[in-house]
């Protein structure tokens, strides 16, 4: 664990770990959260859910419009909503989440939170290697073999390392920089498809289902979804008087501003070629729809963007593996991430069939995993809206017995029971490539809104249950003695 007097310097590597952040360093400014968001959604990923939404959804054009911006609505305005929390506590996600489950009872959340982080780095790794091998083929017609999948993915995930290791200070430059540069490429992009497309046949396409928009919704929200538990991590050098709303306003137009035309432009181009939603690769389809001028500046963009994304995605995991208790620095707790990204990037590469099938899996496993979160701590964040500390720093990185959020053997057990019974209801809800849970042939299984039923029932049960009560000092001492009399 860091040292909790390090300061953060004025130079580009961050020092500082999960420890809250001191008011006289909170600096930040809310419009610095807009690149943040922008860059977290430049992914080309987008573009094959989009044409996803077509193809297997069926779905037109006005409809796929209205699911993409339901979703980045949806998704992250509980990103903007729970990022306020940064600003209270001054400490990233992982950690506040420490008063919301208890010092022990956080680790199990986290422990899930830290896998399924893993999966996403190692989906983002590998969209972004097959980036890298689609421009070499356009510049220099290399085709991809295994050895070059091997290097390209390394490359990819070393990068990736390198740069989130740098700190938030590096990664808001980078932001900003690559926002412009995929804007202006993407405008290209618009303004090509604008000339070359046959609107005709786009416009023409029959509606399809509400059951499918809703389920589409679920599916393009899940992204940002997983971005909820780290929002506050973004947030946390923000000053108290930093607002709220503008919080939750900016952090929703950044991923909107990119999410809704990506994800149109998807749909557009599925249209001219609807195998792209079953290409082999969510890449190499552009190659095919562009010309090489267009196309190859796109992706070199795109590349530096799924970088950015797994970057954030990396910093946010050392410090949740920081605080299940790996006693590293942040750095070397990103490493963690960055071997484990290989690995899995390597076995999705070289052995899965299907990149699709198993991303949209991954995605819906993903969702139903972090509402179970999301729900415990909205409520948990809205019952401390109105006190005067909402949450104590030194209690927070006190993971003793003398905590103020030890609750009980240090489990906050109304937080443990809604999560664990609101995971397991939304598994049953669950129908995916991989298991089908008992629920899933419900409405609500067949519309997709597992993931939002994970959300209802874990905050309504946390909401019914007795208030969670934190320890006083004195309370702290007093469990102490039966462990020092038996010693």
């Amino acid at each position: 664990m860091d040292n909790p007097s390090t300061a953060e310097t004025d130079g580009a590597m961050e020092t500082r770990g999960i420890e809250p952040v001191p008011d006289h360093e909170r600096r930040g400014r809310v419009r610095e959260l807009f690149p943040t968001w922008v860059a977290a959604n430049i992914s080309v990923l987008l573009l094959t859910m989009g044409a996803a939404l077509v193809v297997f959804n069926q779905l037109n054009f006005w409809q796929v419009l209205i699911v993409a911006a339901c979703a980045a609505l949806a998704s992250f305005g509980m990103v903007g909503l729970l990022s306020v929390s940064g600003k209270w506590g001054g400490a990233p996600g992982a950690t506040l989440s420490r008063a919301t489950f208890g010092v022990r009872g956080n680790l199990f959340p986290g422990a899930i939170l830290w896998v399924a982080r893993f999966g996403w780095e190692t989906i983002n790794a590998v969209t972004g290697a097959y980036a890298v091998l689609t421009v070499l083929d356009l510049l220099l017609g290399v085709r991809s073999n295994t050895a070059l999948i091997v290097a390209t993915l390394f490359v990819f995930v070393a990068c990736t390392f390198l740069v989130s290791g740098l700190g938030r200070k590096a990664l808001n430059v980078c932001n900003t920089w690559s926002t412009y540069l995929f804007g202006v490429f993407s405008v290209l992009v618009l303004g090509y498809l604008v000339a070359t497309m046959d609107w005709s046949e786009v416009f023409a396409k029959p509606a399809g289902t509400t059951a499918m928009m809703v389920s589409g919704i679920g599916t393009i929200a899940a992204g940002g979804i997983s971005w909820v538990p780290t929002g506050p991590d973004f947030a946390r050098y923000l000053p108290h008087s930093a607002s709220g709303r503008k919080i939750v306003g900016v952090t929703v137009s950044g991923a909107g501003l990119v999410m809704v035309p990506m994800v149109l432009m998807g749909a557009v181009m599925a249209v001219a070629s609807p195998g792209l939603a079953e290409a082999a690769d969510p890449v190499s389809f552009l190659g095919d729809l562009l010309p090489t001028w267009l196309a190859v500046p796109y992706l070199l963009t795109a590349i530096v963007g799924m970088l950015l994304i797994n970057s954030l995605s990396m910093y946010s995991a050392g410090f949740t593996a920081q605080t299940m208790g790996v006693k590293l620095p942040r750095a070397t707790a990103v490493s963690i991430n960055a071997v484990i990204s290989l690995v899995g990037g390597l076995l999705l590469m070289l052995v899965a069939t299907s990149f699709l099938g198993s991303f949209i899996t991954f995605l819906i496993l993903l969702a139903v995993s972090f509402s179970a979160w999301i729900g415990v701590y909205a409520v948990d964040m809205f019952r401390r809206r109105s006190r005067a500390v909402r949450y104590d720093a030194a209690a927070l990185m006190d993971t003793g017995r003398s905590s103020r959020y030890w609750y009980v053997g240090g489990f906050c057990w109304q937080a443990m029971v809604s999560w664990v019974l609101a995971l397991l209801v939304g598994l049953a809800f669950t129908k995916c490539d991989w298991f089908a849970g008992p629920l899933s042939d419900t409405p609500v299984g067949r519309y997709g809104l597992a993931w939002a039923a994970t959300i209802v029932v874990s905050g309504v049960i946390m909401a019914v249950l007795p208030v969670p009560r934190e320890n006083t000092p004195a309370e702290a001492v007093a469990e102490e003695r039966p462990e020092r009399v038996a010693a």
